[in-house]
């Protein structure tokens, strides 16, 4: 289970990484946080201590200065790759990437991406309007990709054995882990 963690939709990050299986992983996305810097080094903190991988997402200078597990690129960074200084900070480092079609996923498997996450399967509060790939599509999707690939968008724990059957190598999402 990946928890992505999200300022614009709230709860409570670090309650929801205290609920996280061990081997699980975080992505950091409080793009805009005042106190962005302190709260990633508090939650990176948080994760090692509980045996869980931290990444941040789309900026490897701040996965850097926290000594991250690694970097997530949103799929308009993808498209573009990690700069060359990203990928010397990456060598020993986790690269994962975020796809929502069939062109997202070969950028993730192109960019050497470890997995990517594919959204959104289901419906999702995150993207109201956005038309879910639905888990027949997106199975199908997942099945194909060169790379293991994270169902995002509507998942949850009680749906993980469906998105595994589908083809997926796990979850990912907001709303499972802070209770939204």
């Amino acid at each position: 289970m990946w928890f992505l963690t999200d300022e614009a939709r709230g709860g409570d990050a670090v309650a929801a990484i205290e609920r996280l299986p061990r081997g699980s992983a975080v992505i950091f996305r409080h793009y805009g946080a005042t106190n962005r810097v302190v709260f990633a080094m508090h939650l990176a903190a948080l994760c090692r201590a509980r045996d869980l991988l931290f990444l941040v997402a789309g900026d490897w200078r701040l996965a850097a200065a926290v000594q991250a597990d690694g970097l997530h690129l949103p799929e308009y960074a993808a498209a573009r790759g990690p700069s060359s200084a990203a990928r010397l900070w990456l060598r020993a480092r986790i690269l994962t990437a975020a796809a929502h079609g069939v062109r997202g996923l070969r950028r993730a498997y192109d960019i050497g991406a470890y997995a990517a996450t594919l959204a959104p399967v289901f419906p999702t509060r995150s993207h109201p309007g956005r038309t879910a790939l639905g888990l027949s599509r997106a199975g199908t999707l997942a099945r194909t990709a060169q790379l293991p690939v994270l169902a995002l968008g509507g998942a949850s724990p009680g749906k993980l054995a469906h998105m595994r059957a589908a083809g997926f190598a796990g979850i990912a999402g907001i709303g499972f882990a802070c209770g939204k």
